[in-house]
């Protein structure tokens, strides 16, 4: 898939996104684009997967390329960007979930950063 379809596809699903929930977070945005599943990601909660991208559709060139798209339109929507901590669900201690096999703190704020509308935003 060539870098301008994954951009049109990102803008799309992004736009479908904001208007349905206010608010888009990189993860809804991988499985509205179908390259993550909704179980892969409830199993990664549950902690069944040790880290996100282990089962992501497509290499992480693509991964990064997305990401920095999404944060293209976000910042074209004037979009605020909001960190969000992901905890594990279930049983047992709640620790912090890993999007990327290194757990580089540049790659992991780049998944953790939902963008909010301004009427969401808190003054």
């Amino acid at each position: 898939m060539s870098r301008q379809t994954i951009e049109k596809m990102v803008r799309r699903h992004a736009t479908e996104l904001l208007k349905e929930k206010g608010y888009i977070s990189p993860v809804d945005l991988l499985v509205r684009m179908g390259r993550l599943k909704p179980k892969q990601v409830e199993d990664w909660h549950m902690k069944r997967i040790p880290y996100l991208e282990r089962v992501t559709v497509g290499g992480l060139g693509k991964m990064n390329f997305i990401l920095k798209t999404l944060q293209k339109f976000a910042s074209e929507q004037n979009l605020k960007p909001s960190k969000t901590v992901y905890k594990s669900w279930g049983k047992g201690p709640k620790r912090q979930l890993r999007f990327s096999k290194t757990g580089h703190p540049a790659i992991e704020e780049k998944y953790a950063t939902h963008y909010v509308t301004k009427s969401l935003r808190k003054n």
